[in-house]
């Protein structure tokens, strides 16, 4: 027996899945939840001992017999996510995450030092926005000076588990493209924007050399071993953001597919062998972990926003998708803007959920219930028609995450997109493919061949297109981004 196992330390909970290489069977997933700090400014933080002691628990529940037999293991970690560590390696302050809209004043700094936004696209292929990781650099500066001059690594989530899990300080490409330092289309750092945050420090020596996909960053020490029960000299890959690694998990290695990822967060993402850069700021011009390019949407609500509906009306998952499938297309006219968590694309820091169209026949939970799903994929829709605007042809989109579990949502989100919808057997995607990434550094060879190998799809699950109901969504996305428009202002 050969395992490979794939972390994923995501926003709500860490899971370690393992995979049989030979049998090309999921062994087992295990998990452990985490804490998130809210605060009104849109803070949004977590201790990094948390996902170490999350880790160390999903490796207690793995029998011995299954950890002996681990080869290799990825990691996989939410992005943007800043670790501040001193010379020693000891952690300074909490992590402020993807979801953090607080330093929405910071971007603005940036973007003023660095000559306006024009500037800032030509240097990095990206604009500076809430959530990335810039930003959260800058703000330690300026809110936690002691924390500050102490500051000698700087890490993402991942980068920091693969510290704790080799000793090592390393990065790669993938989840650097979403610090919004990196110069995407070169993949070098930016030396004029670390000088923007701090052009008295050296910053360029507190970020890790980046490491070439496919190779290894190390492998598990010993004391660390010990922890969690694993066995000497088991190979780490380089990991990467967990969108990153969702790719590689659901197969979204070639051009043509696009992966579409239905967490709490929203994502729409697509491999390309050349960086594509949207100045609108639509996509995120991200580099891949496989070697390539991987375009971004990202919208910062989505199974939170049925979630939010859920706990209106004190429904479970399968009797909200029931009440939606009782209205029509349209909503009867209701519309919502899912802004929980304010919102990245469009840059709306400051946004607010929205229940818009009532009149006195059309208010009517069913309505709600169903407006929160095609909200949910008309915010990634937008998304779509960016990936098509710069000459990406889409040919079928990958379903993922929580939301995929939904015959309702899985056919709304193939009818408004036009494409047909295919699932991955394995659902815990980031996982696995951090876990495919540890085989691959592992074996060598093609990932796109190994990926062929190993990414099955569930044929029950797959939805084709109903050309029938393309007017009437069409329709009601028109409405939904007359909504969009009229509270630019107040969001914004």
């Amino acid at each position: 027996m050969q395992i490979v196992a794939g972390i994923d330390t995501g926003t709500q909970s860490t899971k370690v899945l393992c995979y049989d290489v030979q049998k090309k069977d999921v062994v087992l997933v295990t998990s452990a939840p985490h804490n998130l700090d809210s605060r009104d400014d849109g803070s949004r933080e977590q201790e990094a001992s948390w996902y170490i002691e999350a880790i160390k628990s999903c490796f207690a529940q793995i029998p011995a017999e299954i950890k002996k037999h681990i080869v290799a293991l990825g990691v996989s970690g939410q992005q943007h996510g800043f670790v501040p560590l001193d010379k020693d390696g000891q952690v300074l302050a909490p992590v402020k995450l993807w979801c953090d809209t607080s330093t929405s004043r910071q971007c603005d700094t940036l973007t003023r030092r660095l000559g306006g936004e024009d500037a800032v696209f030509a240097l990095l292929g990206n604009q500076i926005l809430p959530g990335y990781t810039a930003s959260k650099v800058l703000s330690l500066k300026e809110n936690n000076s002691v924390a500050y001059a102490k500051l000698a690594h700087i890490l993402l989530p991942h980068d920091y588990i693969n510290f704790y899990l080799t000793g090592n300080y390393t990065m790669e490409a993938g989840d650097a493209s979403g610090t919004a330092m990196l110069d995407v289309r070169t993949k070098q750092w930016s030396k004029e924007v670390l000088a923007a945050i701090d052009d008295e420090r050296d910053l360029l020596g507190m970020l890790p050399s980046l490491i070439k996909e496919g190779s290894s960053c190390g492998t598990v020490q010993g004391k660390v071993a010990a922890e969690l029960g694993l066995g000497l000299d088991v190979v780490v890959s380089t990991g990467g953001g967990d969108n990153m690694m969702g790719a590689i998990g659901t197969g979204c290695v070639q051009g043509g597919t696009l992966t579409m990822s239905m967490g709490t967060s929203g994502t729409l993402f697509g491999y390309s062998d050349s960086c594509v850069a949207d100045r609108q700021g639509r996509l995120a011009a991200f580099c891949s972990s496989s070697g390539g390019y991987l375009p971004l949407l990202c919208t910062m609500n989505c199974t939170i926003t049925t979630e939010q509906v859920r706990s209106l009306f004190g429904y479970d998952v399968k009797q909200l998708d029931a009440l939606a499938g009782q209205a029509p297309i349209g909503c009867n006219g209701v519309t919502m803007l899912p802004y929980f968590n304010g919102e990245r694309v469009p840059n709306f820091p400051h946004g607010k959920g929205v229940l818009a169209g009532f009149d006195l026949t059309n208010m009517k939970p069913e309505n709600i219930a169903r407006a929160a799903l095609e909200s949910s994929v008309y915010a990634m829709k937008g998304g779509l028609d960016a990936f098509r605007e710069l000459g990406f042809v889409p040919k079928r989109l990958i379903l993922t995450g929580g939301g995929a579990k939904s015959p309702i949502w899985r056919r709304i989100t193939c009818d408004v997109m036009q494409l047909p919808v295919d699932v991955p057997q394995v659902t815990e995607s980031a996982a696995f493919g951090a876990a495919l990434q540890a085989l691959w550094t592992l074996q060598g060879g093609s990932l796109a061949d190994l990926i062929a190998e190993h990414v099955k799809f569930d044929d029950s699950k797959r939805c084709e297109v109903d050309v029938s109901v393309k007017e009437a969504y069409e329709h009601a996305y028109g409405r939904y981004q007359t909504y969009v428009e009229s509270m630019r202002a107040i969001f914004s």
